[in-house]
C-alpha cells in the first residue's frame, strides 16, 4: 500500500469544527490517532490543546467560498468527512444566509468525493436531528406533533436545512452510490456534559422530538460519530440510516 492510500486510511475533513460537538468530535478523533483535517474562519476558536496538535490540519477558509477544485484536494486524501455544522442561534444566524448551509455544504462535499473517487466508497457522517424523520422507514409521528414541525419547518429554516440534507443523502447517494457510504446521526435535545456516558441508539425515535424530547450530550454524539469513522464493526451496522441517540437515563 502506498504512503498516500495509508494517509487516507487515517485521515478525517471535519466542517463546523469550532461549534459545540464539532471540537468534541475533533478531540476524539485525534485521541484515537486519526489525522484530522478542519476547514475553520479562525483557528483561535480552537481549543489550544487541539489547534497544536501534531495531527490536526488547518485550512483557513469560509467552506462555502472554497472552490470546486480546492474542496476536491481538502477531501481527495480523506477516507471520511463529518459535517457538525449548524446555525448559530441568533436572528442573523437562523434567518441570516446561507439558509440552506448545511445542504450546500453536504452536497458540495459529497460532489468533491465523487470527484476524486477511490478503490472503495470514503465514509460521509452528518449530525442530524431527532425532530427530522427518516422518510425511509415508517417513522409515524402524531398529528399535533404533525401540525408543530410544519410551523417549525415554514418559520425556522434551519429545520428545513437539516431535513434537506438529509434527504441528499438518503436520494441522492442512496445505498448503492459507488462512491460514498453514509450515517446521519440524530441527536435530541443537545446538552453538555464533560464526559462520555452510557447512550442508547436507535433506528427510528423511541420519543417524540416535540413533546417528549429526550437529551443527548453533545461529547455522547461526538464519541458515536468518532466511533462510525474509525470503527468498522459501528460502521457496518449503522451505514446508510439515520440512528437516534439519546443519554441512557
Amino acid at each position: 500500500m502506498d504512503e498516500r492510500n495509508r494517509l487516507m486510511e487515517r485521515s478525517t475533513l471535519v466542517v463546523g469544527a469550532t461549534g459545540a460537538t464539532g471540537r468534541l468530535l475533533v478531540q476524539q478523533l485525534l485521541s484515537q490517532g486519526q489525522h484530522v483535517k478542519v476547514v475553520v474562519r479562525s483557528a483561535e476558536r480552537l481549543p489550544n490543546a487541539v489547534r497544536h496538535h501534531e495531527k490536526l490540519s488547518i485550512i483557513l477558509a469560509s467552506i462555502l467560498d472554497l472552490t470546486d477544485s480546492e474542496m476536491a484536494k481538502h477531501v481527495g486524501d480523506c477516507h471520511a468527512v463529518a459535517s457538525c455544522l449548524g446555525h448559530t442561534l441568533s436572528f442573523r444566524g437562523i434567518y441570516g444566509h446561507p439558509r440552506r448551509l448545511v445542504t450546500e455544504v453536504t452536497k458540495r462535499l459529497c460532489h468533491a468525493m465523487k470527484a476524486t473517487q477511490h478503490e472503495t466508497p470514503r465514509k460521509f457522517v452528518l449530525m442530524n436531528t431527532a425532530g427530522n424523520r427518516n422518510r425511509d422507514l415508517d417513522e409515524r409521528i402524531s398529528f399535533s406533533e404533525k401540525c408543530v414541525i410544519g410551523l417549525v419547518r415554514l418559520t425556522l429554516p434551519p429545520h428545513s436545512d437539516n431535513e434537506k440534507a438529509a434527504d441528499f443523502l438518503r436520494t441522492q447517494i442512496g445505498q448503492s452510490d459507488p462512491d460514498i457510504e453514509w450515517a446521519a446521526v440524530r441527536p435530541d435535545t443537545l446538552i453538555d456534559a464533560p464526559q462520555v456516558s452510557d447512550y442508547e441508539l436507535h433506528r427510528s425515535p423511541t420519543r417524540s422530538a416535540i413533546f417528549d424530547a429526550g437529551k443527548t450530550s453533545r461529547i455522547n454524539v461526538a464519541n458515536f460519530m468518532a466511533k462510525l469513522i474509525t470503527d468498522d464493526e459501528t460502521w457496518q451496522a449503522w451505514k446508510g440510516q439515520m440512528p437516534v441517540i439519546y443519554n441512557r437515563e
